[in-house]
């Protein structure tokens, strides 16, 4: 893709599908060389990162160090994290935050602090080195890169358009070359307003679509969160690791009208206590529990402290747990967590002289389609970046804050490689074949199935698993994929049925992932298998060859 000036107009675009942190960090270090397509299926800032309230990692202060955040991303890892991918990761983690800051990332500032910001500390780290912007870090870089991305001239956005599946070489009447390989040549992608979906054509494409958190009835994560690359890369041939290891984050909000509200990590950072609640008893209100658990009580990893709420709920028969900062005085918490306070307080609940009451829930998928540190994933052409991935990095668990970094140092190395890449030559793409099919006949259906899916999962293969639910959950699933990939050979596409079709598809890697894996390590929790091996390997998925409905 080295093309001169003069050719710019010839040289085919690259696809990025996605508009999170991952996929607008590519798509700005791609676009003053390449002309770049972003496809957001729903609006432009509704991703993950707009939701992640805590921050990003950097290795910043006097007191911190590279093998410091490499010893503390492989401790939260429990033993399956990459060294070298945490290590490249921490080694850049400082030119990543700033490169946000030369972005127009308006951190929180401190002018003693290293780079004149504030650093906060998250469970599992030994220091502060949590750059933030007060408690709305996502949203404070969501819409930095989105104006940077609006403003330039090579990057066209294109807002409700959801990628259906990669193009590859067998959806090519005659391979390009005579001895050309498997490859991706662009995307089928579905215009959601008016139902058309389209071919587009690719130098490369770059699936930053996030996790799959949807695909359980009680998650923090956006409605965008539903394994949307994973699937796509599993039915084009590329591996995926890990999928086993699912975040249930310890403390998102309960409340019966926000039930996806996450109580950042940050807050029990600077002091807050978890406490269980009043009993029907009458017994234990604000009794502090992490310590009988851990003895790094609330900063422990977030397995540990998630497993610890669960584990007291069911003991004592409660619906939730309290986060008790009441301590930490009104001024302070509307300071540093304004967007926390603000929020509980039009639920009702004021956080200085309240507890909140909290409970685990889906957070962050901790595998996904393999890939290198170069982004590439097995299928030359096709390039995958942020949750959507397994890199390594993560292991058994996510340490808190690295996964903002991992979208900008990965992002970077992604664009580089593609940059890096010769110039390619597209072949004519057939078009969507919708001659077979016709108008879904009732969308019930798909609802029925999303909530049976969600259900099934979070009550089968939740926080505590058995090799019994896994197995029954994994008979179910297969019925319902089946059901729904009916229905999708035979209805028009529309967002809910691609959704439902990805989701499910998930749903069948987690559970095949937790059947491979005899131990209990990290996210991953087995009664039957409570303690963890000597030796613990990553559990790779590789998807057989198989054809797929058009």
């Amino acid at each position: 893709m080295n093309a001169k000036p003069n050719e710019a107009a010839a040289v085919a675009p690259v696809v990025v599908v996605g508009a999170g942190l991952g996929g607008l960090a590519t798509a700005l270090l791609l676009a003053d060389r390449v002309p770049v397509i972003v496809l957001a299926k729903r609006q432009l800032d509704e991703s993950a990162t707009a939701w992640a309230q805590g921050g990003i990692v950097g290795v910043l202060g006097s007191d911190d160090s590279i093998a410091s955040h490499v010893h503390d991303t492989q401790d939260a890892g429990a033993g399956l994290v990459d060294e070298r991918a945490a290590r490249f990761i921490a080694e850049n983690s400082a030119s990543a935050v700033q490169w946000l800051v030369d972005a127009g990332v308006p951190f929180s500032g401190d002018p003693s602090g290293p780079l004149g910001l504030h650093l906060t500390r998250e469970g599992g780290h030994a220091v502060r080195r949590i750059a933030h912007a007060a408690d709305a870090t996502g949203r404070a870089i969501q819409d930095a890169l989105l104006a940077r991305a609006r403003a330039h001239p090579n990057i066209t956005l294109r807002e409700r358009w959801m990628a259906v599946d990669v193009v590859t070489s067998r959806h090519l009447k005659r391979a390009p070359q005579a001895d050309a390989g498997p490859r991706c040549w662009g995307v089928y992608a579905l215009d959601i307003d008016n139902g058309r979906v389209e071919t587009l054509p690719a130098a490369a494409v770059v699936l930053a679509t996030g996790g799959v958190g949807k695909v359980y009835r009680y998650t923090s994560n956006p409605d965008t969160a539903t394994g949307d690359g994973i699937a796509m890369a599993w039915r084009a041939g590329c591996r995926v690791g890990n999928m086993e290891f699912i975040q249930f984050h310890p403390t998102c909000l309960y409340h019966p009208k926000d039930r996806t509200f996450l109580i950042t990590e940050a807050l029990r950072g600077e002091g807050a206590h978890l406490t269980l609640p009043i009993t029907r008893q009458g017994d234990h209100g604000g009794t502090r529990f992490m310590p009988a658990h851990d003895e790094r009580a609330e900063l422990a990893p977030r397995d540990i402290v998630a497993r610890a709420i669960d584990f007291e709920m069911k003991k004592h028969g409660l619906d939730h747990v309290w986060l008790d900062a009441t301590h930490l005085g009104e001024t302070f918490l509307k300071e540093h967590f304004p967007t926390i306070h603000a929020r509980c307080l039009q639920l009702g609940i004021d956080i200085a002289r309240q507890p909140i009451p909290v409970v685990p829930a889906a957070h962050y998928t901790c595998g996904g389609v393999v890939t290198d540190l170069e982004g590439r994933t097995d299928l030359p052409g096709l390039y995958a970046v942020g949750e959507a991935t397994y890199t390594g990095l993560h292991g058994a668990n996510r340490l808190a804050s690295n996964s903002l970094l991992e979208c900008v140092v990965l992002g970077r190395s992604c664009a580089e490689r593609i940059l890096r890449e010769p110039p390619l030559v597209l072949p004519p793409l057939p078009p969507w074949d919708e001659s077979q099919v016709e108008d879904a006949d009732e969308q019930v259906v798909i609802s029925h199935n999303w909530d049976e899916l969600r259900l099934l999962m979070w009550n089968y293969v939740g926080i505590v698993r058995t090799t019994r639910r896994l197995e029954r959950a994994l008979h179910r699933i297969k019925l319902l994929r089946g059901e729904i990939d009916d229905y999708y050979a035979n209805f028009r596409v529309n967002r809910d049925l691609l959704e439902l079709r990805n989701l499910v598809v998930c749903a069948e890697l987690i559970v095949r992932s937790a059947l491979r894996r005899h131990e209990s390590v990290g996210l991953h929790y087995s009664r039957d298998f409570p303690h963890a091996l000597p030796v613990s390997f990553p559990t790779v998925l590789t998807r057989p060859a198989r054809s797929e409905p058009r």
